[in-house]
């Protein structure tokens, strides 16, 4: 069970209050940092380049199962459990420690101590002994002048605290955002960026700044992985909350830079193994970091079983490096599909109500063609079948199916006709009333197969809808490439302001003006208006072909 206290002083350190509280000493700290701090707004940033977690991180954090009571015998047990049960040869390699570890002040020269009585060896020798099993050790700091639970932060003091975690033969830093004093989060984490960049030791950097600042916009230049979200808890409704505020945000993922959704919490409270097993093949589809949350000494063999899941972990390891993305959703029932280094796709098939449900999709809304069969491997069962393009299953009450789909090509190539499917409304894209008329602008509306929402992606790079005399193609109005351009259809001329990318990442994007085809206002209703603005990673900007 996670330790209710050490969450509620958590919660407490984040509160604007605890901010106000701090303010005798933050007059210095924004002096200190002021320079660090970027002018306007945040860009989306090139990958960190250290080399490390080009597949996401997998390992154990001592947080969700045990709170502040971590302990040097703690880590060591979790870490031969590790060893014997299958986990690190699953590809689990983290073991990381996690808030308390330390005693509440610094020494005479200004470093972080750990608790003798938590960890008698100190790091230094709790990590010689992790190092000894071949697994690697991780620790936590925080941003801020004081952890989530009252320890000394490392605010101020990122040069030497990167030191002393490189002294000691650490290899992960997961580095918290409670009692920052209102400074920008951005220079705060940039900071221990360069700190730890300057000690020369390769140590995965873990942004958890709780999804603040639009940290996906900038977290890609500055760590390894970034929350996205608040903390989780191991219930469903935390899971679903979580999955919907992360499943969005592909577009900003990939080797070296991940969306962190948090914590696996599989073995860990009011959780059914049903649930447990959607939440292990939610985060695996969105290439999120598998950081286990439990007990793992004393695990059950079913969440033994979850967690070294070799056929559901490749999904999540898949060298690729591609997030996942909705290719429809309504109604609680969502279809998820993610491409794969070798040309597979991997479908979840999620089932967020309480009822059991068909969920149905087909080869060609996941972005497969050129076949007239293709081979499913059921990734929970091991079951294989065949189909001729319809994928479907009954999936229980808060299940998740996962499937493998091989044949044909991979990716809405030339030639591609179909709807375009709005993900995040779970409606088409179309010419409204079926006009012919150039400009029109174009609309979403519940998907009907009509010739008005049937689109081609021609050979080059246009997006044509009718055929024959009648043919007309996407056009960004005016040739303009601002925010807040309308998208119609005119004529088909070959121009830039017609051409257009249909992502891997579920965007589609103007040649022309590199900004995405977005639903005004993200909204979901018949007759909302698409236009051209910049990429944010929001459902609105999700489309499928096919």
């Amino acid at each position: 069970m996670v330790n209710s206290n050490a969450r509620a002083r958590r919660w407490i350190a984040r509160s604007p209050l605890g901010r106000v509280l701090a303010l005798t000493v933050s007059a210095l700290l924004l002096s200190v940092c002021a320079s660090l701090v970027a002018p306007g707004a945040a860009q989306p940033a090139a990958a960190l380049g250290n080399g490390l977690a080009l597949t996401p991180q997998m390992g154990f954090n001592d947080w969700n199962a045990y709170g502040c009571n971590v302990s040097e015998s703690l880590i060591k047990s979790t870490a031969l459990a590790m060893h014997d049960n299958g986990m690190q040869a699953a590809g689990y390699t983290y073991v990381n420690i996690d808030d308390c570890w330390m005693t509440h002040t610094r020494d005479s020269s200004g470093r972080l101590v750990p608790d003798p009585a938590k960890f008698p060896d100190g790091i230094k020798g709790t990590a010689d002994y992790v190092h000894s099993l071949g697994l690697k050790l991780g620790i936590y700091e925080d941003a801020g002048t004081a952890t989530c639970a009252g320890y000394p932060g490392s605010l101020g003091h990122e040069t030497t605290d990167a030191a002393t975690f490189a002294s000691w033969g650490v290899d992960y830093l997961k580095y918290d955002n409670c009692n920052n004093n209102g400074v920008p989060g951005q220079s705060r984490y940039t900071a221990m960026r360069d700190a730890l960049a300057a000690t020369g030791r390769p140590i995965l950097y873990s942004l958890c700044n709780w999804g603040q600042e639009n940290v996906w916009t900038w977290g890609a230049g500055v760590g390894n992985s970034w929350r996205t979200t608040g903390d989780i808890n191991a219930s469903y409704s935390s899971m679903l909350s979580i999955f919907h505020s992360n499943v969005g945000l592909a577009s900003y993922a990939g080797p070296g830079h991940w969306n962190d959704p948090d914590m696996l919490e599989v073995g860990n409270g009011s959780l059914t193994a049903t649930e447990a097993r959607t939440e292990f093949s939610l985060w695996s589809e969105m290439a999120a970091p598998l950081i286990a949350g439990t007990n793992i000494a004393s695990a059950s063999s079913t969440t033994l079983s979850i967690y070294t899941n070799s056929r559901v972990i490749a999904v999540d390891q898949d060298s690729l490096g591609k997030q996942g993305t909705l290719v429809s959703s309504g109604g609680g029932l969502d279809v998820m599909a993610k491409p794969l280094s070798n040309g597979d796709v991997s479908v979840a098939l999620f089932n967020e109500t309480g009822s059991t449900a068909t969920i149905s999709t087909t080869a060609a809304a996941i972005g497969k063609t050129g076949a007239s069969g293709y081979n499913l491997t059921d990734l929970w069962s091991g079951a294989t079948s065949t189909t001729s393009g319809a994928i479907s299953a009954s999936v229980p009450a808060h299940g998740t199916v996962m499937y493998r789909v091989a044949g044909g090509t991979t990716g809405g190539g030339t030639g591609t006709t179909g709807a375009l499917h709005a993900v995040g409304a779970g409606k088409c894209l179309e010419v409204p009333n079926s006009s012919t008329t150039a400009g029109t602008q174009v609309d979403i509306r519940d998907c009907a197969g009509t010739p008005n929402q049937t689109w081609t992606r021609t050979s080059g790079g246009q997006l044509a809808v009718y055929s024959g005399s009648s043919q007309m193609c996407l056009d960004a109005y005016n040739n303009q490439t601002t925010a807040g351009t309308k998208v119609e259809v005119w004529s088909c001329n070959g121009q830039a302001n017609q051409q257009w990318s249909v992502n891997s990442n579920g965007t589609v994007t103007g040649t022309q003006s590199g900004l995405c085809l977005d639903v005004t206002g993200a909204s979901t209703a018949n007759g909302a208006l698409a236009e051209l603005w910049t990429c944010n990673g929001g459902s609105n900007q999700q489309w499928t072909l096919g």
